[in-house]
């Protein structure tokens, strides 16, 4: 999936991120060059990192300024287009470039990884299972490279290629379906008018889901343009700025609403694993699942500007998904469920 940025006339949008961190500790610095790196930003100066502009990106640069701030930094975003200098198409090449580097880490490890699949029949069960295994990380990190892939870098095809090669001989298929039934809610939480901010994505979208499904049938919501939005009287806000529920540490603002709403259904913690890894884009839970649904979730996004749309088309992802989970725990043999790991 390539990202469409938007462009004023001949020229390109850019979000740039403008930041100052403090000398110590050293391990705050180095996360966030990790996290940059993790967005598919690029340095354009020192300490001035780029995105293409978009809903996404900007909230991702949102998060990270809060985390600088929140760090003792300073940091502040800006929405440009460049005049003399440095050119879109000399910005363009920055990201093709980084994630060129990228698809050639997976191009060596895939061509190793084939060399040692060359004849599966002669393979022990112990060496498919590492195989297989190896095949799916490099599934995922082809996964992770192709979301920040903004631009269509020409490494993508042959990484692409070697993987899927691999996988046509070892990967099993296997899937199904089902059905809901209500769980416990919170009562203080019903009759309210949820409030966050326009354009919603992936962590929004299954917020409303769960609030509809789990806490209010009736709830209803609104949308806003401004982070620093003030809530009126019977108004929660949910993902934005100073909100009620959004994220907290390093959990998103479905994982802080289904705690703080008693909800501990499996299922919904599943879910909640497949949300996290797509909107904190750090691979927490490593869910098999993410590179189809952050695809799909995108493609609503894009097929839909008005916001309830979206809310409405994504519902069906998370109670199909809901369906999956429950049916999938009700049908696993006793013996091979495991405890997640802590």
């Amino acid at each position: 999936m390539n990202f469409a940025p938007p462009t004023t006339g001949n020229t390109q949008s850019w979000l740039l991120l403008l930041h100052q961190l403090p000398p110590k500790p050293a391990y705050f610095r180095v996360r966030i060059w990790r996290r940059l790196q993790d967005l598919g930003a690029v340095a354009i100066k020192n300490s001035v990192y780029a995105l293409p502009a978009g809903d996404e990106t900007r909230e991702d640069f949102e998060w990270l300024l809060r985390e600088i701030v929140d760090g003792g930094g300073e940091a502040c975003i800006c929405e440009a287009r460049m005049i003399d200098g440095l050119s879109d198409q000399d910005i363009r090449a920055q990201f093709d470039e980084a994630r060129d580097a990228d698809y050639g880490e997976i191009v060596v490890e895939a061509r190793t990884l084939a060399d040692g699949v060359r004849s599966v029949s002669a393979l022990s069960d112990e060496a498919r299972t590492e195989i297989a295994g190896r095949s799916r990380r490099l599934r995922k990190r082809l996964a992770e490279i192709a979301a920040i892939d903004f631009f269509g870098a020409s490494g993508r095809q042959t990484a692409e290629g070697l993987v899927a090669d691999i996988e046509g001989r070892l990967l099993p298929a296997a899937e199904g379906k089902a059905m809901a039934s209500p769980a416990r809610t919170n009562t203080d939480l019903r009759g309210k008018t949820w409030v966050t901010r326009r354009s919603v994505h992936v962590d929004r979208m299954a917020c409303a889901w769960l609030i509809r499904q789990f806490i209010d049938p009736g709830a209803r919501f609104k949308f806003v343009a401004n982070q620093s939005y003030r809530p009126e009287r019977d108004e929660l806000r949910f993902d934005m700025f100073e909100a009620e529920f959004t994220h907290d540490g390093e959990r998103c603002t479905f994982e802080v609403l289904l705690d703080r709403a008693g909800l501990d259904e499996p299922a919904l913690r599943q879910i909640a694993e497949i949300v996290h890894d797509i909107d904190i884009k750090d691979g927490k839970f490593n869910r098999p699942e993410v590179p189809g649904i952050a695809q799909v979730i995108a493609g609503i996004a894009m097929a839909n500007d008005d916001d309830e749309a979206r809310l409405a088309r994504s519902a069906g992802v998370f109670d199909d998904l809901l369906v999956y989970f429950r049916r999938k725990r009700r049908s696993a043999p006793r013996t091979m469920r495991k405890e997640p790991r802590s």
